[in-house]
């Protein structure tokens, strides 16, 4: 069994050096340490070989130690990045590299570890040197696949088109962390203000590509003058994501009706919240996450959150899993209408003043905050084949060197072909695109891989791994209202029938291990949970 507790227990240290004893850590086992800088080692064994790595994850900074050692994976308890036990090597987002690995020397009973001497793992920039490869949008899956190509070698030209006045940045915290005041704008940078110069890549902001022919890998761009230009690639990579769906109900126009999608949006709704009322329409992650960061803001007169279902996140989580949510949005303040849709948002002089709802009742509102869904942004392209996204490969290949990716791929993963809209699987499609154009074998498809998101309420954050067509046919443990639960999700009521999703409160590594087991094709059965099914250990076997 892995031993992953962060104690000091049997370890020596002074400054650069660490002494540990082998006997700590079982083969196919791992283990961290802490140290007083607030540091953290993490140490890995197969039979007699060890490895020693920075073990607090890249992506922000969780003790791996915390996490699950499953196979040749080392797996982050919070957002399951992934790393090869051996070398560190980044395997799974949403971290976006690898761990610094350190050199250790063999004392015979011990470790020492030399945290001064990081083992330099630079790779030279010089394959596929004659190559042009353009990417078409700055979001999370553009990024990642320019990221990716500059960090294992792609040594060709880069072009990154996007129609933003701003450099890529973390969307997904738009709705959390930045809406509530707690990271300003350059922390929420990808790969920080300079990114695009560090890494050698032609950032085009303000540019819109007006069309996409991938059978000659060439693409129409326009910029704000109205002028326009030609370009062909050796590899395209269509990356131009989502745009927010407006309901066809009357005042939908008006002033102070806002959706959240850029880093626009999230700055205009902040500048008119201030001692507003505020009505959000849409009880999936959007919406809950907007009332919970306009809520921690402490700035908005009063919050309240329409929805047509009689629960939150009705697609995704049980009925008690929603009234548990429910509950905690209330007792930060929050109202709800549910079983209500919105006929019309009322103006007065085109200022928002209220909303109309399907009952006849009316809420007063001085901003509306729409949280509807998104639809993928497919205009551009020729001959796209599926309403609902572009169909691609498992190497989200459209035609040879044209790849379609993130908001508008609809690919097949794990679970079967299916469009998502989610941060983690975004990252996915960068890595796993920027592997196909550099012809690396050793990078899994996307058919190797398993969805996985997360949302942060209150400074909660509920996880959750797979994809379930429904939350009813579940298993609950644990007690939702006291934000400490894991529930798994089954497509059907049959007792063999494997679970296909889980999520959670505060039972990261329990997730992570049911994450390692779904994609590895041993998610346990509904008789086995029922049964006392073990998933933790089951995890750890997968390592000996």
């Amino acid at each position: 069994m892995s031993a992953t507790n962060n104690q000091n227990d049997n370890k020596i240290a002074t400054k650069n050096l660490v002494t540990i004893n082998k006997s700590d850590i079982p083969s196919g086992g791992m283990k961290s340490y802490k140290q007083d800088d607030d540091s953290i080692i993490l140490i890995t064994r197969d039979e007699n070989e060890f490895f020693a790595f920075d073990g607090k994850c890249p992506h922000v900074g969780a003790d791996l130690g915390d996490g699950i050692r499953c196979g040749d994976r080392v797996v982050c308890p919070w957002h399951h990045g992934s790393f090869n036990s051996r070398d560190g090597t980044l395997l799974e987002p949403v971290a976006m590299r690898g761990l610094t690995q350190y050199k250790l020397s063999d004392e015979g009973d011990t470790l020492t570890v030399d945290t001064s001497a990081p083992i330099d793992k630079s790779v030279a920039n010089d394959k596929m040197t004659d190559t042009h490869t353009i990417i078409i949008g700055g979001g999370g899956s553009g990024f990642m696949t320019a990221n990716r190509l500059r960090q294992t070698g792609y040594g060709g030209k880069i072009t990154m088109i996007s129609a933003d006045d701003k450099a890529p940045y973390n969307r997904p915290l738009l709705s959390k962390a930045f809406l509530a005041g707690k990271l300003g704008e350059d922390q929420i940078m990808l790969g920080g203000t300079d990114w695009a110069q560090k890494k050698n890549i032609d950032l085009r902001l303000n540019q819109t590509v007006t069309k996409v022919s991938p059978n000659e890998r060439t693409i129409t761009v326009q910029d704000k003058s109205g002028k326009s230009e030609t370009h062909t690639a050796d590899f395209l990579v269509v990356a131009t994501g989502a745009e927010p769906k407006i309901p066809p109900f009357k005042g939908a126009d008006a002033k102070g009706v806002f959706t959240l999608r850029s880093m626009d949006d999230a700055k205009a709704i902040k500048a008119a919240s201030r001692d507003k009322q505020i009505v959000i329409v849409g009880t999936g992650f959007i919406g809950m996450e907007t009332a919970s960061a306009l809520a921690q803001a402490g700035e908005s007169a009063s919050i309240t959150i329409v929805g047509r279902s009689a629960r939150v996140m009705s697609n995704i989580v049980s009925e008690t899993v929603s009234n548990a949510l429910i509950s905690l949005h209330q007792d930060n303040g929050i109202q709800f209408v549910f079983g209500a849709s919105v006929e019309e948002i009322n103006s007065n002089s085109e200022q928002v003043s209220g909303v109309t709802l399907s009952d006849g009742s009316t809420l007063e509102a001085d901003i509306v905050v729409l949280g509807t869904g998104v639809t993928p942004r497919t205009d551009a392209i020729d001959e796209v084949n599926d309403p609902d996204g572009v169909q691609v490969d498992e190497h989200l290949q459209l035609r040879d060197g044209v790849y379609a990716l993130g908001d508008i791929a609809k690919a097949t993963n794990q679970m079967g072909r299916m469009r998502i809209e989610h941060w983690r699987v975004a990252l996915q499609h960068g890595i796993v695109t920027a592997g196909a154009i550099l012809g690396d074998d050793d990078v899994n498809s996307l058919e190797e891989r398993i969805p996985f998101f997360w949302t942060a309420q209150y400074g909660n954050s509920l996880r959750y791994s797979g994809h379930a067509a429904t939350p009813d046919n579940n298993i609950l443990f644990g007690r939702p209202e006291d934000l400490d639960y894991i529930e798994y999700y089954f497509d059907d009521e049959g007792e063999n029938t494997r679970a296909s999703a889980a999520s959670t409160l505060n039972r990261n590594k329990e997730l992570a291990a049911f994450s390692e087991l779904l994609r590895r094709g041993h998610a346990p059965t509904r008789a086995q949970i029922n049964n006392g099914f073990d998933i933790i250990d089951q995890a750890h076997a997968l390592s000996r």
